[in-house]
């Protein structure tokens, strides 16, 4: 009976030894996150402030790039990825939103999508997606140039194939980020003639994922989903080995209304995250849009049911 008395007191003290291990692992690192988080912008929205974070084991994040290198009010948003996390599918998700597509924004005539975001900023363009297409988005991320760049410069750089007309448009957009950024007229320029794969850094990335004169809007979205599926393969080596460069570089240029508290619980779920698989798309789907001219806008119009369909797909399974 004593031995069993010990082997319970034993196992009692240990659990009780575990539970204060995790306590205090956790304690830490939610005040380690707290500094980190401390280094970016919060910017409420005030219409999705009481909405979930999540709903249905589905996490929708508005990844939104705008094409001011100040974020000012009144620019539009040059990328639009839909981030979906769903413990239903077990997998991840990037979908990029074209900005070209016509739909109707509240309080507001029918527009392209991202002539939203120049109305209302983040806040209406989460309203115009939700009710165009039927979803729940309410937490976005808010991207700038520089941003994006250092991002991409803190994982060391990207590894992609390019062809020599990619290479002479990724100069060619070089141009205006030197002049923007007061980097001397060449800098980070590639040789055209090496096409096939090549080391991209920040600056050249960012080009890269600019042009939008090889395939369109299409061709566009798809390489900024080409630079970020390499980035996030590359990220968690980036923060054992560089995680000054990566949170100083990045985190003061990311806007965002995710609280603190959504943030720790995204970073524990980071763990499982990096098992599952991750899948890249875009909206319109093909075959599902066609080209159009209202009000003398060249739009895209679409077929709002299938790509509800494809979307709730992404999300639930369904």
């Amino acid at each position: 009976m004593k031995k069993k008395k010990r082997k319970k007191s034993g196992l009692k003290r240990f659990l009780l030894f575990v539970a204060v291990v995790l306590i205090v692992v956790l304690g830490g690192w939610y005040l380690l996150l707290g500094r980190l988080y401390g280094k970016m912008a919060y910017q409420e929205a005030e219409g999705f402030t009481k909405e979930p974070w999540k709903e249905a084991d589905v996490t929708n994040i508005l990844l939104i790039g705008s094409d001011s290198r100040e974020n000012v009010e009144g620019s539009r948003s040059d990328a639009m990825i839909l981030l979906t996390i769903s413990s239903r599918t077990k997998k991840i998700s990037m979908t990029s939103l074209l900005r070209d597509i016509y739909v109707e924004i509240p309080g507001h005539e029918g527009n392209r999508l991202n002539a939203a975001y120049a109305y209302g900023g983040p806040e209406l363009l989460m309203e115009t997606i939700n009710q165009n297409f039927d979803i729940s988005v309410s937490r976005y991320v808010l991207v700038n140039f520089e941003a994006f760049a250092n991002l991409v410069d803190a994982v060391g750089g990207v590894e992609l194939s390019l062809t020599s007309e990619e290479l002479e448009y990724v100069n060619a957009y070089l141009v205006e980020y030197n002049m923007l950024t007061n980097r001397p007229e060449g800098t980070d320029y590639m040789d055209v003639s090496m096409e096939g794969q090549v080391h991209l850094n920040g600056p050249q990335a960012l080009a890269y994922s600019r042009n939008r004169y090889i395939g369109t809007d299409f061709g566009r979205t798809e390489r900024q989903r080409k630079v970020l599926s390499e980035v996030l393969g590359k990220l968690p080596g980036a923060l054992l080995t560089n995680p000054s460069q990566l949170m100083d570089g990045l985190l003061p240029n990311l806007t965002t209304n995710l609280t603190l508290k959504e943030c720790y619980a995204l970073s524990l779920q980071g763990g499982r995250l990096l098992s599952w698989e991750i899948e890249q798309g875009s909206v319109p789907v093909e075959g599902t849009y066609q080209p159009a001219d209202i009000r003398g806008m060249s739009v895209l119009q679409i077929d709002f049911d299938a790509n509800k369909r494809y979307l709730h797909d992404i999300m639930y399974g369904d």
